[in-house]
């Protein structure tokens, strides 16, 4: 460089800054690089004429250049690289914008100022007004060509066979980028060629609205030829090897149906350049808004656009594209309507890709799904479609990509049925006697599982056709240990198991048989449930009262009217427990004498709920052990102790921690696993003479039957006669009437009253305001015996 090559810098600077714009030095052999150390002071502050006639005087710089964004009057540049040009990208995007309706302004920015430089970059400038410019962004790229490989991109390749090399085709510089102008020269991109003014000046530059500029962007975006990151559910389908003559749906229809047939009701074709074509959404009078195009991974469309159904950015092949705009993003949905128009000849068994993590349904097609497209073959018989199973089909060979299937079916909801609960999977099965089981599922029992839900293959090559082929296999037990060891699943959880209708918190009644999302809790109905009324009036609820107290509960002999309150108030707990947080108290039925009456009482229970059975234990741990079991291994809403001597004193630490908590925490048997365990049943021990210890004080609910009238020979006044016969026939009709007199409680606003109920005040704050409701006098009794409180040692 000489002094008159600095001569020719300092005019430029001076032309470049009397253009408003932020002029450094570029650093020797890069054109991308200020010269000038600490430049980013200058992203937010000019350079001046005394430093551009200090930095330009003398042989120490090369070259020139601009800092772009809001220093330079909001300058962004949009570089076509040389390789570009030369593949007639230039004139691509000038087609577009022309049809799109900005071939306008895009043509004041060809005939602005542009800088070619030594590579043969082309460098378009553009000021934008609305808005901030955005970051510097690469628009569009493509692999490189094996002619173009650098030396360093060979030995990268020798490394990494499978890597990838790319090249920029259209980028921009943006806010606080700094790109170099003419006359920049010699060592600048070590080319030693100048940068020249191409077209225009400084004081040319055009001046374009943000969102025309996003627009041109959003084209340039367009040419983009890397393949896209997709997801799985979008990902153009790859075609499987068939049999001479045959077709899956989704090949059959990717053949059959232009573009214009699936996408034709949201965009209209601008133009075709090539293998793609570019679309515009219906009722805008500019712009593109998507683009279509062959590759070798086949039919592919992208929208750019955030007001479709389409996601931004996101390719999808000509089957998905079809399932998200005629049926709203199903699948499933989408494939039956193909099936059902007669697309395939082989739709019953479509063929993942080797490798591929997407999923692909079998599904019984559907009568009566309207569909958009075109039909030239006649639908396929019904007897024909039902052929089809409705299950998932997935590719075992990769483990990785085994993982992801199963993962992404239970978030899809394609594995019913399962739900996490204790740090685990889980299931609701029945326990061989009609109940209800919550499994905690081991690797074994998930590898069971998915061999009843899932259609499960590795794929191999055959040795003689040479061609992949599908060999049936189960999911490893070693995938499915690692997919138990993950610390959350995509399911839903399992808050508890429910035996009859309950109430949620929100006052609403859970009567649909199932697992419900709101609360997390599963139905499993005990007895048929029978329909409830929209309509509830006074006369149905007092209707529901006369079949639980003058039939069900007629001709018991209670020792007092406290007795029977709270008998009623223990058989609402299980439909009010959802509803009130936190523990109940514990029912104790007790009798004098030897006979069975509180024992019937205990079968009401087990006849209408469900009822688990088990042996009061003889020492504390013992007593944990059973607690945990109950607790973790059955589902019955009521669990009942007895095998108690008589005139037992029940006094037991570990009882009285569980009735205070509203979860329980123990150790599992044989490990060193904690678990914790909702608190969520009625507990009820049964006997005759029972009492409580001091240790059980104010969480006890003693229901006692009359000593004098207990012998069965010496009892009558029964409505229902024999009552177990009569509960057989009529617990349906019993359950339905309790869960009456509960919603017409909530009618009336659920009503509470203060009652002397020890630590369980908020439940029966609410029992009290339930029977109060109802007329049922009796809770809190004025006699300490019968009331909710301590019971001391005394003789009843």
């Amino acid at each position: 460089m000489n002094e008159s090559h600095g001569s020719l810098l300092r005019s430029a600077a001076r032309e470049l800054h009397d253009a408003g714009l932020c002029v450094l030095p570029v650093k020797v052999n890069d054109g991308v690089v200020s010269g000038v150390r600490g430049w980013t002071l200058y992203k937010s502050v000019r350079s001046t004429p005394e430093q551009h006639d200090a930095w330009f005087t003398g042989t120490r710089h090369t070259g020139i250049g601009v800092v772009h964004g809001k220093v330079s009057g909001n300058l962004e540049t949009i570089e076509f690289k040389g390789h570009a040009v030369r593949d007639g990208l230039l004139d691509e995007v000038t087609d577009i914008l022309t049809g799109a309706g900005f071939g306008r302004e895009w043509r004041t920015i060809l005939s602005g100022w542009v800088t070619e430089s030594p590579c043969g970059d082309r460098c378009f400038r553009v000021r934008v007004v609305g808005a901030s410019v955005p970051r510097s962004t690469k628009l569009a790229r493509r692999l490189a060509r094996e002619v173009e490989y650098t030396q360093q991109e060979h030995r990268r390749l020798a490394k990494r066979p499978r890597a990838e090399i790319v090249r920029v085709r259209i980028e921009t510089r943006g806010e606080g980028d700094f790109g170099a102008v003419e006359p920049s020269y010699l060592g600048v991109r070590t080319s030693g060629r100048t940068y020249r003014r191409y077209a225009g000046s400084p004081a040319t530059i055009p001046v374009l609205a943000a969102d025309t500029m996003a627009v041109i962007r959003d084209v340039c975006r367009m040419i983009d030829s890397l393949p896209k990151s997709t997801k799985a559910r979008t990902a153009p389908y790859l075609r499987r090897p068939l049999t001479e003559g045959q077709a899956g749906p989704t090949d059959n229809f990717d053949d059959r149906v232009p573009w214009k047939d699936i996408i034709g009701v949201i965009f209209e074709p601008v133009l075709s350049r090539g293998h793609r074509t570019y679309w515009r959404e219906k009722g805008r009078g500019k712009g593109v808004s998507a683009v279509t195009e062959e590759t070798d991974k086949g039919n592919r469309v992208r929208v750019l656009s955030t007001s479709t159904p389409f996601s931004p950015e996101t390719s999808y092949g000509k089957f998905s594209a079809y399932a998200q705009v005629h049926h709203g993003g199903d699948h499933r949905k989408a494939l039956r309507a193909l099936v059902g128009q007669g697309y395939g000849s082989d739709p019953a068994a479509p063929y993942p890709a080797a490798g591929s993590a997407g999923i692909v349904r079998d599904e019984t097609p559907s009568a009566g799904i309207a569909t958009a497209l075109p039909n030239d073959l006649p639908s396929r018989s019904h007897a024909a479609a039902r052929r089809t199973r409705d299950r998932s089909r997935m590719d075992m060979t990769n483990e990785a990509e085994a993982m992801e299937q199963l993962l992404a079916a239970m978030a899809d909801g394609r594995l019913p049925g399962l739900y996490r609960r204790s740090g685990g999977l889980c299931r609701v099965s029945e326990n061989g006697q009609d109940g209800p089981l919550i499994r905690q599922l081991d690797p074994d029992n998930l590898r069971a599982y998915f061999n009843d839900h899932v259609t499960t293959f590795i794929t191999t090559n055959d040795p003689i056709t040479r061609t992949p082929k599908r060999v049936r296999t189960l999911v490893t037990r070693k995938t499915c240990a690692t997919v138990l060891g993950r610390e959350d699943w995509p399911v839903p959880p399992l808050r508890g198991v429910v035996t009859s209708p309950v109430v949620r918190p929100d006052d609403s009644v859970l009567a649909k048989p199932g697992y419900d999302p709101a609360t997390g809790l599963y139905l499993h109905p005990h007895v048929p449930l029978r329909r409830l009324g929209p309509a509830l009036t006074r006369g149905s609820v007092d209707r529901a009262r006369k079949v639980v107290l003058d039939t069900m509960l007629a001709g018991f002999p209670w020792v007092e009217a406290s007795d029977r309150a709270q008998y009623v108030g223990a058989l609402l707990a299980p439909i009010l427990r959802p509803r009130l947080p936190g523990p109940t108290p514990l029912v104790v039925i007790t009798t004098m004498g030897s006979d069975s009456v509180a024992t019937l009482l205990k079968d009401v229970f087990k006849y209408l709920y469900g009822l688990s059975e088990a042996v009061w234990p003889k020492d504390e741990a013992e007593l944990r052990k059973v607690l945990t079991t109950q607790l973790r291994g059955t589902c019955e809403p009521v669990v009942c102790f007895d095998g108690f001597p008589q005139g037992c004193v029940i006094s037991s630490p570990v009882l009285s921690s569980l009735l205070m908590r509203e979860t329980w925490r123990d150790r599992l048997l044989g490990s060193n696993e904690i678990v914790t365990i909702p608190n969520d049943r009625l507990w009820i021990v049964n006997g005759n003479d029972l009492r409580t210890s001091s240790d059980n004080s104010g969480q006890t609910l003693r229901i006692r039957i009359d000593p004098a009238r207990s012998h069965p020979a010496a009892r009558g006044g029964f409505e229902a006669g024999d009552l177990r016969p009569w509960l057989t026939k009529n617990a349906s009709a019993v359950v339905a009437a309790l869960v009456t007199m509960v919603r017409g409680w909530l009618a009336a606003g659920a009503p509470t009253f203060q009652a002397r109920t020890g630590d369980h005040s908020s439940w029966g704050g609410a029992v009290a305001g339930l029977l109060g409701h109802l007329g049922i006098t009796g809770w809190p009794a004025e006699s300490g015996e019968g009331a909710i409180g301590p019971v001391g040692e005394t003789d009843t």
